[in-house]
């Protein structure tokens, strides 16, 4: 089964733990690996706003080594890929009006893409205001949709979907302050057909409970595993609880 067809299986909440390559040490990383295997995570998502490392190859391969679990990257710019992870989240940015973001950096990597081989998912992404500017907004050059403009964000996810866009993921940033909101996840879920994402800022099991209950197909989670890894075990049931 491809890698989309998978995420696509809506018949099943799917929880994701996003690692940046820049982080973790080796061990953390087989420490995540292991714990993830033993709760059922269902994807890795790798990558960050900025990699001031070269260790995007190594940390997919450490991944891989230690699970059969499927990685992804997550890429923050078009230097962000390597032929040895599962599948490519092609995110084009539709909620901001920066062009390099919309297209101008795929043009550059599409070459190596198809060069590589990897699975290509085109991806709507949507950056929403959690309260804080974060590296993505800064780095992207592109303001947020504001977290109560419902309307905006649904119509955004509509038009991406309506381009071809293969799922819309909602973030609101890696460290935000607050999640998106559930209002904006079931206005956007009930607007699109396709798999809906949603990331930044769920850094409590309660929050990513909301998320799934307001329609969240998909849940990535990232800087609250960072410091700690105890929480792993519950933040799996609450996204997979999701399925009954």
């Amino acid at each position: 089964m491809s890698i989309y067809n998978r995420l696509s299986d809506t018949s099943k909440k799917k929880f994701v733990v996003l690692i940046d390559p820049d982080k973790p040490t080796d061990k953390e990383i087989i420490d995540i690996v292991e714990k993830s295997k033993n709760v059922g995570v269902d994807f890795f998502f790798v990558g960050g706003s900025l990699l001031t490392t070269d260790s995007l190859d190594h940390c997919i391969k450490l991944i891989k080594e230690h699970s059969d679990i499927p990685v992804l990257i997550f890429p923050g710019n078009s230097l962000q890929i390597s032929k040895w992870c599962d599948g490519f989240l092609l995110l084009s940015l539709i909620s901001g009006r920066n062009s390099e973001m919309l297209i101008g950096r795929h043009v550059i990597a599409a070459p190596y893409l198809k060069l590589y081989g990897n699975e290509i998912i085109p991806t709507g992404y949507m950056l929403i205001d959690g309260g804080c500017q974060t590296s993505v907004s800064y780095m992207s050059n592109t303001t947020p949709i504001p977290h109560d403009k419902d309307d905006i964000a649904m119509c955004t996810a509509l038009a991406g979907e309506m381009l071809g866009l293969k799922i819309i993921y909602l973030d609101a940033g890696s460290g935000a302050k607050n999640p998106v909101s559930a209002e904006m996840i079931s206005k956007v879920k009930r607007t699109i057909e396709v798999p809906l994402i949603v990331g930044g800022g769920i850094n409590t099991p309660e929050k990513a409970a909301i998320a799934v209950k307001a329609g969240a197909d998909i849940i990535v989670i990232g800087n609250a595993l960072e410091k700690s890894t105890e929480r792993l075990q519950e933040f799996a049931e609450a996204v997979h609880n999701g399925n009954s």
